[in-house]
């Protein structure tokens, strides 16, 4: 609803809180006269923030802190609208968000056409002044062409954001309210983000108001992989109303907060010092960064043009958000998909309530959230929620791998199967090796120790390796289990010949049971893997079984070792 007032009343108004005031002042006798009220500066300090250092005190729902100021009017200021800017709000309004989640409706505009006309400068400062607000809303041809553009060249992206505004400005309102805040903040999200809460800028700040990542983690803003609290209307607004509240308490004008939302109190500072410790917005415009410089006309041009919509034929676009919505908190993780399977809300529809959640997740493993739904799909959520979080949990939030023993990892190791092969098992023999299998199956060495999770090249005798061959070549490979060696090395083409060590270290003699004993002379840098090879048919443990030896490092240089050669 729009609210005009004459400057004549607003007069009247003030006068009324200052006579209403006084019999808050203390024992002293002093008028506060009507006049001096009106002509107050244009740094006017916010009783709710610094209400310790005002004298009298204010009530809070007094008219007192009311301005009715004649508006700033200079007219040697002039400078274009930044590229950047246009392009940001025609991209902002325009998304997908917007396009189909808002936009759903008909649009039947008023009857009577819009006629492009070109007021004077004396209508739009007089509108200005009719405004009641806590904010000096100065006017220049910068103010102007920020108003030009809002109510001409932009038409149908004001409409689009005015329709969205019936949502989310009661949230807004309520929020700046609690928190003693001017109601015309709440436009402030229409510079930053265009109303889409999903906005996110090149720098990396996201929702609607526009939030980095350290200042909302500074605010207790949640981020991480599930939730991105900077997006949720709420939440955001409350951070935002403290950080306006820090903001007015090192500068307390209003146009500089805005600025240094925008840009950071950094550049802003840096503006004041460049201009000789001026703090006037106006008088360090040209010193801020160009980004920056367009913020507050374009929040004046914004408030302007809401408050005067019908002036220039723009009235909202329909918008597909519930009427009433109704909040719920969940104590245990669910998928939207889940909540959509039970109640009359789509899946669509809980992303555009719950901009919050980045993948349809609603993460409460440790702590309970929100979730908003529209009123009449709460009861329907009430009803069927042990169906809900029922719902094929198991699909959605696979829980077998969130604490696994560290010893059942081997057991647990599964492989992506090549396509269009077939997998067969062999079993290892004494004497073999990753890279002989790996010849004798045709693939490659790095292939075979990824099916079966081998670990620098380690295996067992008797241990089951799957191997992954040409479907019509099964049969044949599988006979491998039954072949000798010399029979495998055949299928490569090869001969098999067992490598004999030099006489001097070679010695040959007969037990008294009859057997064929070998004896090896240990040199330097053997050990009892390499000894094994050396010997067709016989492994390491088999070396060390017939020595009585435990401990594989026992080996010395000069040392012999009895080897019992298999046929």
């Amino acid at each position: 609803m729009k609210f005009k007032y004459s400057l004549y009343s607003f007069a009247l108004i003030a006068s009324m809180a200052c006579s209403t005031s006084k019999t808050l002042l203390d024992n002293s006798s002093a008028v506060v006269d009507s006049s001096e009220l009106i002509a107050q500066e244009s740094e006017v300090e916010n009783p709710l923030i610094e209400e310790e250092d005002m004298t009298p005190a204010v009530e809070k729902d007094s008219l007192a802190f009311l301005k009715i100021n004649p508006v700033d009017v200079r007219w040697d200021l002039n400078d274009s609208i930044q590229p950047e800017f246009k392009s940001n709000l025609d991209k902002l309004v325009n998304a997908w968000y917007a396009e189909n989640a808002i936009k759903t409706e008909a649009y039947e505009g008023p009857e009577t056409k819009y006629i492009k006309e070109q007021l004077a400068d004396s209508v739009y400062i007089k509108r200005l002044q009719s405004i009641p607000s806590m904010f000096d809303l100065s006017y220049n041809k910068i103010v102007r062409n920020y108003i030009e553009l809002y109510t001409q060249r932009r038409r149908k992206q004001v409409e689009l954001m005015m329709g969205m505004s019936e949502y989310y400005f009661p949230i807004f309102e309520e929020i700046l309210d609690k928190e003693g805040l001017p109601q015309e903040l709440k436009y402030l999200p229409i510079i930053e983000s265009a109303l889409n809460p999903q906005a996110l800028s090149r720098a990396g700040a996201s929702g609607l108001w526009q939030f980095m990542y350290s200042t909302g983690r500074m605010y207790k803003l949640e981020v991480n992989s599930f939730v991105d609290e900077r997006r949720d209307p709420i939440k955001a607004s409350y951070a935002a109303a403290k950080f306006l509240k820090d903001l007015y308490k090192m500068y307390g004008n209003w146009p500089l907060v805005i600025a240094a939302y925008n840009c950071g109190p950094g550049n802003v500072n840096k503006a004041i010092r460049r201009s000789g410790g001026k703090k006037n917005y106006w008088d360090i415009y040209y010193r801020l960064p160009k980004e920056t410089r367009g913020y507050v006309p374009a929040f004046i041009a914004a408030l302007y043009s809401f408050n005067f919509h019908e002036e220039h034929g723009l009235y909202p676009r329909p918008n597909q958000f519930p009427e009433v919505c109704d909040t719920l908190m969940i104590k245990e993780q669910l998928h939207f998909d889940q909540i959509a399977q039970f109640t009359p809300v789509s899946k669509q529809k809980l992303r555009e309530l719950n901009p919050q959640y980045r993948a349809d997740i609603i993460p409460a493993f440790n702590k309970p959230y929100s979730l908003k739904v529209p009123f009449e799909s709460a009861m329907a959520f009430i009803d069927n929620q042990d169906s809900i979080t029922s719902y094929k949990k198991e699909y959605y939030f696979n829980l077998k791998d969130k604490l696994v023993n560290p010893r059942d990892r081997y057991q647990k190791f599964a492989h992506v199967a090549p396509n269009g092969k077939a997998k067969v098992y062999y079993k290892v023999k004494s004497g073999d090796a990753v890279g002989l299998i790996a010849s004798w199956f045709h693939v490659r060495p790095s292939d075979l120790r990824y099916w079966n999770n081998i670990h620098k090249n380690m295996i067992r005798v008797g241990q089951n390796l799957a191997v992954y061959v040409p479907k019509s070549k099964v049969s044949f490979y599988k006979s491998f289990n039954s072949m000798s060696r010399t029979q495998k090395q055949a299928t490569l083409g090869k001969n098999y010949v067992a490598s004999v060590e030099k006489p001097s270290t070679v010695e040959t003699s007969r037990s008294e049971d009859g057997g064929d004993y070998v004896y090896y002379t240990v040199r330097r840098h053997d050990n009892f893997w390499t000894i094994a090879k050396k010997f067709p048919g016989i492994s390491n443990f088999d070396i060390m079984k017939m020595n009585n030896i435990s401990d594989a490092g026992s080996l010395k240089v000069g040392q012999k070792l009895k080897i019992r050669q298999k046929s």
